[in-house]
C-alpha cells in the first residue's frame, strides 16, 4: 500500500472521481458525473474477507496472490511509509509534508484484503472535531475556532492487523476469602468494638480457555497508538472487499508495524483478558496469579484498512492533531490547554473557598 491518493477519471469529462462517504458510488466534483462501485460477488466477498493462516505468513510462505511489490520508502520524520509509482523518485508525505526521495529497490508487502469505506464526510468530521474541542473547558477559544474554520481535513486509510486464535491456559495461583474478627479498642477513655477484615488464602489451579475474534492491532507508526486505540470499538462486520474505488480522493498508508510485531502486541492485548477469566475462575474475594501457561492454536489474520481523518493545527508557535474515526465520528488528540482559562479557575477556586472560610468563621454555616 502507499501514501498517494488513487485518481479516477470521470467518464463524462475527465476530472477526478472521488469516493462519496457513506454511498457506494464515485462523485466528480466538476460536473456532478456519479458512478457506481460494482458489488462484490458473494464468493469473492467470502474470499476478501478469509483469515491468512498466520504461521505460514511468518515463514513468509503465503500464496503469491496475497502479495505485492511496491516501491516504498520511509518518511524520515513520521515514520509513515510512502509509495512511489510510475517514474517518479521525490514526492511529499501525505502525514507531515516533508520531502521524501526514493532509494534503491522494492518492498515485499501482504496485500490489504478489506477495509472499512468513510461513512462520514469531512464536514461531518470537522463539526464532530469542533464539538469535540468546544466540550474541552481548558482548550483556547482561538484554536476552537481556528480548527473550525481552517484548512480541510485528510482523509486517510490506515493500515490494521486483525488476528484470531484458539488459545487454552493453565494456571496456578492463590484464592483470597475474606473473615472477620472482632476486636476492642479505647479512644478517649472510652471502649468499642469493632470488626476486623482479614483474608485466608488457598491454593488455586485450574484451566481456561477462549477464542479471540478480530483482536485489532494499529500497523502504523505515524500516527499515536493512544489516538488511534481510543477511536475503538469499529464495526468490523461493515468490512468490504479491498477495491481501489473506495480509495478515490482519499491516502492510504502502507503497513510500518510487521505482521511478527502485529502479532506480539495482540498476544499483550489477549494476555490481559485471560488474566480477567483467570481471577472469575478463581473465583473468591481476592485472587492472586502466580503463573499462567498458554497454548495458541487455529491462528489467523487479516490485513484491513481504516478509515480516519485527520487534522494537523499550529496555534501560538504549538502544533496540535487531532483523528477522527471515519465511521462513527469519534474524536481523539492532543488536549489543547488555556492558560488565562486555568488561571481563572484557580481565581474563583480561591474566590470560593475564601468565602466558605470567612461565612464559617461568622457562624453563617452553623
Amino acid at each position: 500500500m502507499d501514501g498517494t491518493e488513487r485518481h479516477f477519471p470521470c467518464e463524462s469529462c475527465g476530472a477526478d472521481l472521488r469516493f462519496a462517504p457513506g454511498q457506494t458510488q464515485l462523485r466528480c466534483d466538476h460536473c456532478g458525473h456519479v458512478q457506481s462501485i460494482p458489488e462484490a460477488a458473494p464468493e469473492g466477498r467470502t474470499r476478501a474477507l478469509g483469515e491468512h493462516d498466520l504461521t505460514a505468513a511468518l515463514r513468509d510462505a503465503l500464496p503469491p496472490g496475497a502479495m505485492e511489490e511496491v516501491r516504498t520508502t520511509p518518511c524520515p520524520s513520521c515514520g509513515a511509509l510512502v509509495e512511489f509509482r510510475g517514474a517518479e523518485h521525490a514526492t511529499e508525505c501525505p502525514f507531515c509534508a516533508t520531502p521524501v526521495v526514493i532509494g534503491t529497490g522494492t518492498n515485499r508487502q501482504i496485500k490489504p484484503q478489506a477495509l472499512i469505506p468513510f461513512q462520514l464526510d469531512e464536514r461531518t468530521a470537522r463539526s464532530a472535531m469542533g464539538k469535540w474541542l468546544g466540550s474541552l473547558w481548558f482548550a483556547p477559544n482561538g484554536l476552537v475556532e481556528y480548527a473550525r474554520k481552517g484548512r480541510a481535513l485528510n482523509g486517510l486509510y490506515v493500515p490494521y492487523w486483525t488476528f484470531d486464535a484458539e488459545t487454552r491456559s493453565a494456571y496456578t495461583g492463590q484464592r483470597g476469602e475474606y473473615y472477620y474478627e472482632t476486636r476492642t479498642v479505647t479512644v478517649d477513655g472510652k471502649s468499642r468494638q469493632e470488626q476486623v477484615r482479614k483474608t485466608r488464602w488457598y491454593h488455586a489451579s485450574g484451566r481456561v480457555r477462549r477464542f479471540f475474534d478480530d483482536v485489532l492491532v494499529l500497523a502504523s507508526a505515524s500516527l499515536p497508538r493512544r489516538y488511534t486505540d481510543a477511536l475503538a470499538p469499529w464495526d468490523l462486520g461493515r468490512l468490504e472487499p479491498y477495491r481501489e474505488d473506495y480509495l478515490a480522493g482519499f491516502t492510504a498508508e502502507g503497513y510500518t508495524v510487521g505482521l511478527e510485531e502485529g502479532w506480539a502486541r495482540a498476544r499483550e492485548e489477549m494476555a490481559q483478558v485471560i488474566a480477567q477469566d483467570v481471577r472469575r475462575d478463581i473465583g473468591g474475594d481476592e485472587q492472586r496469579i502466580t503463573s499462567v501457561d498458554t497454548d495458541y492454536s487455529a491462528e489467523t489474520f487479516k490485513h484491513v484498512l481504516l478509515p480516519i481523518w485527520m487534522a494537523a493545527y499550529k496555534y501560538n508557535g504549538k502544533s496540535y492533531r487531532f483523528v477522527v474515526n471515519g465511521q462513527t465520528g469519534k474524536v481523539q488528540g492532543e488536549r489543547p490547554y488555556s492558560a488565562w482559562k486555568i488561571a481563572f479557575a484557580i481565581l474563583m477556586a480561591l474566590i470560593v473557598a475564601g468565602v466558605f472560610a470567612w461565612a464559617n468563621q461568622k457562624g453563617y454555616l452553623g
